[in-house]
């Protein structure tokens, strides 16, 4: 889905800054909205908020905990300091006075649905002349496909979508792999569920860990690929939009249909742990710098973290 919506953004003259923020960046969290609207749909609302706070505590602990060890160090960019870091710590601290009482209602959902847009807004018009986005990882096959690969210095180019032209191929990728996702989802779900059944356990503990981490692949992948190679912006600037989206938009637009419920496992272990990895996350935001050590230690509280919720330690 991703391949194909990127070739057609930039066939279509889209920037490679959009291209890079809208599809690739937002695009890797699309799972955590499918998940969480098909679970309103199924009536499976504790999962909604479950698959966020999950997600966002992988996104931290996991995908940054990894690529601070492949990349030996991350460097903290001023301009996410200044802009991504109080956005979103903002966000994590509206969710958490929605969320804190067990529940997340309508007006609630509304509040962190046009939170997220004016944080896209002011995102976009903020860094609309910065080179440095999320499209600047190659996550496209090579220029043998016929797909639009990067430039050998890792940015997206325009020029090179000038002389290619939208094929049906392209159309038939996308509505495939927006397909194959929603049925994917469907069957999570389910699975979800019953396992949860089968091991007598709540649906939230099931989906803190084993639904968070399925929805976090991509933010894994494009993570891993940008510390290859050095780029700590894209890394970084990756996991702060998406736990920015998470919080935001994969709670707040399923919210807006009916009021989610948070189980035991997600309030009495989900949202402390979300509260210190996302101070963790901003400690080190401030200190400009993930060292390795950091990396192996964020890795270290997950396990704890799984530990915890499944009353193992």
């Amino acid at each position: 889905m991703l391949e194909s919506a990127e070739r057609i953004g930039l066939v279509m003259g889209l920037s490679p800054f959009v291209v890079g923020v809208v599809i690739v960046g937002l695009g890797t969290s699309f799972p955590e909205l499918v998940s969480s609207i098909m679970a309103v749909v199924q009536n499976q609302t504790e999962i909604v908020a479950a698959n966020a706070i999950g997600s966002n505590i992988a996104n931290i602990l996991l995908v940054i905990g990894i690529s601070a060890i492949l990349g030996k160090k991350l460097s903290i960019s001023k301009e996410l300091i200044d802009l991504d870091l109080p956005l979103l710590s903002i966000s994590t601290f509206i969710f958490l006075a929605a969320a804190y009482d067990g529940m997340v209602t309508r007006p609630e959902s509304l509040l962190l649905v046009v939170t997220f847009v004016v944080y896209f807004l002011y995102t976009i018009n903020h860094q609309d002349h910065k080179q440095t986005s999320v499209a600047e990882v190659d996550i496209l096959p090579d220029k043998d496909s016929n797909s639009i690969d990067l430039d050998g210095d890792g940015e997206v180019s325009s020029a090179e979508a000038a002389g290619e032209k939208l094929t049906t191929k392209d159309i038939i990728s996308l509505i495939a792999g927006v397909v194959m996702l929603v049925l994917g989802a469907k069957y999570l779900i389910d699975s979800v569920v019953n396992i949860a059944e089968i091991l007598s356990l709540a649906t939230g503990a099931i989906a803190l860990v084993a639904v968070a981490i399925g929805t976090s692949l991509p933010e894994l992948l494009v993570s891993i690929k940008a510390a290859k190679k050095g780029n700590s912006a894209v890394v970084l600037g990756n996991i702060f939009g998406s736990n920015t989206f998470n919080l935001l938009i994969v709670v707040g637009l399923p919210g807006l249909f009916t009021t989610l419920k948070l189980d035991s496992p997600t309030l009495a272990i989900g949202l402390p742990a979300l509260i210190i990895t996302t101070m963790l996350f901003v400690i080190s935001g401030i200190s400009r710098k993930v060292h390795l050590w950091e990396g192996y230690m964020f890795l270290v509280l997950y396990v704890f973290f799984v530990g915890k919720l499944f009353m193992l330690i």
